[in-house]
């Protein structure tokens, strides 16, 4: 077992510039997949969404509510646009894990992104309710690599809490329940030991899932506003009908959380 005195010795953990700027950067991968492909420079919607599992993607093209963006340069990922209560809303899916969601999200917020929904299912730590259900995650335990490069290490990631509470305001309406609490966020789901889920536990964590720390981390440190969800559909792989998300593979659920989610952002940002 390591000794905690040798942490610092890690590439991960020793000492970083947090407030030097990165020589790659999101803008000039863009101009140049844009330069390559032969794309017009044009904003991504203000709303956009990442769906790490992809099943709100596949259900919103299989019934003909979105299309693909022709004009998104992104390498990895297509971009697909929908309208949302009228609102028109990006959704780019299967981002799954903390590097891969964040390098997303760098892009989109270069590209014109103004406010970020991200919704993923999630392992139940402690029981709040029967899955599936949701979580608005307010903080999250940075267990995962992608947070420490962007800031200096701290058990949690937070989300703001006058945003916190306009979401929270804004899905006590919704049809599924929405607990607030607290997740932990890994980059290895088959590392989910007794011992890692003991110490979850004892802090109080509802669920755990593979992103909103590093996308909190990112958001506090470029100060562009992030939501996080984890969607509670299984307890780890050890109870019966595990993963089930309920209508239309969760989607129903998803969109009506996205909706209120993004009322909820409109009221906190007409506030400030």
């Amino acid at each position: 077992m390591t000794d905690p005195s040798e942490r610092q010795d890690s590439p991960l953990f020793g000492a970083k510039r947090f407030d030097d700027p990165s020589v790659f950067t999101p803008g000039s991968l863009l101009e140049e997949a844009r330069q390559q492909k032969a794309l017009p420079d044009t904003d991504v919607p203000e709303v956009c969404v990442l769906d790490p599992d992809g099943d709100l993607v596949r259900r919103l093209v299989s019934t003909g509510r979105a299309d693909q963006d022709p004009t998104w340069p992104g390498y990895h990922t297509d971009l697909y646009r929908f309208s949302l209560d009228g609102v028109e809303v990006g959704i780019v899916g299967c981002a799954v894990g903390a590097p891969f969601a964040v390098l997303v999200a760098e892009q989109l917020f270069a590209a014109g992104c103004g406010f970020l929904v991200s919704i993923t299912s999630s392992g139940q730590v402690v029981p709040t309710d029967d899955p599936p259900y949701f979580v608005l995650i307010e903080r999250a335990l940075r267990d995962e690599g992608t947070s420490h490069h962007y800031a200096p290490s701290a058990p949690y990631a937070t989300l703001p809490g006058d945003l916190r509470r306009a979401v929270e305001t804004a899905c006590q309406s919704a049809s599924r329940p929405v607990h607030t609490g607290a997740t932990w966020t890994t980059d290895a789901p088959f590392r989910e030991t007794e011992v890692a889920i003991g110490r979850a536990r004892d802090e109080g964590v509802l669920a755990v899932e593979m992103g909103a720390a590093a996308l909190y981390t990112f958001s506090a440190e470029r100060d562009v506003p992030v939501v996080c969800f984890a969607y509670v559909t299984n307890e780890m792989g050890q109870g019966d009908g595990e993963f089930e998300k309920g209508d239309a593979n969760g989607s129903t659920a998803a969109l009506e959380i996205i909706e209120a989610t993004i009322s909820g952002w409109r009221s906190y940002s007409g506030e400030r």
